[in-house]
């Protein structure tokens, strides 16, 4: 096991430094910073007067202009790999200090949501396989389905004017609609009070509206196993038909479970991007965005290694848990 978990890793990580070192030669190619800041500081009005200006600030930034973009490439990939230093965008911000802070409130947001989406999907998948055209296999299976179809915009905003409704029947501030924490707030018990006041919306609603594909999944591949030939064997030994699914079709479905998380997460991190704006989190998602539309080269490649990143540990976590549920996967 250990053996194919090395041989996954060195994969992934050949695959990240490709990935960001493709992304790194496309955003230097379409990016140009140097107009983006004369229009920022109205050089673009009188652009001989200021255009020297702007590409003397972003030389000292290491973002020379006149350098083609391996020259670039190389002199940001040596801070990256001797300092760990990302480079700095066009305004001066460092990329590490920036990007820190914003991957940190992205994963406080997502961390809960993917946890909670991730098991409740499952336990409902089995509840459903389990109950296979019953009252429960129906509501579950309809429910999962009609999240699926609500674009992601319209369920979160859909959960926000309820958290709204009940505020205004209750008369008081029980959930907060916007932000991740409240200025001002003294003392740890109020502080952690008001963290689970500001989580509580956000996480519902990543949550109710993110385990449809899981819980669909997991109840077609139990469906595939409980009919199987080495099901109906179990049973004819004295085990009962819950007891045969519980110790021999669950462990089965669940490789194909496992393998579908990788994908779930970097999902996760796609939703953040329309959580972040509706609930007004200052997180990666809202990041992005100001990095594209500044034309910040090395904001935007620090994004997207840490898409590849958020992909890789799923991929490993899916690849561990199938290599311990799938003894094939030893061999």
């Amino acid at each position: 096991m250990l053996k194919f978990i090395a041989l996954r890793f060195v994969r992934y990580s050949i695959m990240t430094f490709a990935v960001t070192t493709i992304a790194y030669l496309m955003a230097v190619s379409f990016f140009n910073p140097v107009t983006q800041l004369m229009d920022l500081t109205g050089g673009s009005l009188d652009p001989e007067v200021n255009r020297e200006n702007v590409e003397e600030t972003l030389r000292r930034y290491e973002l020379d202009p006149d350098q083609n973009m391996f020259q670039r490439y190389g002199v940001w990939l040596s801070g990256v790999i001797t300092e760990g230093h990302w480079g700095y965008s066009p305004n001066g911000a460092t990329v590490n200090d920036a990007f820190g802070d914003r991957v940190w409130i992205s994963v406080r947001l997502t961390l809960a949501a993917m946890i909670l989406s991730t098991v409740i999907g499952i336990a409902l998948g089995v509840y459903a396989a389990s109950r296979q055209y019953r009252w429960g296999d129906r509501t579950t299976t309809w429910y999962s389905y009609f999240t699926m179809i609500v674009p992601t915009p319209v369920a979160f905003l859909l959960v926000q004017r309820g958290a709204i409704w009940v505020n205004e029947q209750a008369g008081e501030q029980i959930f907060y609609v916007t932000g991740f924490r409240s200025i001002g707030v003294e003392g740890t018990w109020n502080q952690f009070v008001d963290m689970l006041a500001h989580y509580a919306v956000p996480t519902l609603a990543m949550t109710i509206f993110g385990w449809a594909a899981m819980q669909i999944s997991q109840r077609q591949y139990l469906l595939d196993y409980v009919n199987a030939d080495f099901v109906r064997t179990a049973r004819a030994t004295g085990l009962t038909r819950k007891q045969a699914i519980r110790k021999h079709a669950l462990r089965v479905s669940f490789v194909p479970t496992a393998q579908s998380i990788a994908f779930s997460i970097p999902a996760l991190l796609t939703g953040t991007f329309f959580a972040e704006i509706i609930f007004n989190w200052d997180g990666i998602g809202a990041y992005t965005i100001r990095a594209l539309h500044q034309h910040d080269v090395n904001a935007t490649v620090a994004v997207t290694f840490y898409g590849c990143i958020v992909f890789a540990i799923g991929a490993l976590i899916a690849d561990i848990f199938t290599s311990i549920i799938d003894p094939r996967v030893r061999l």
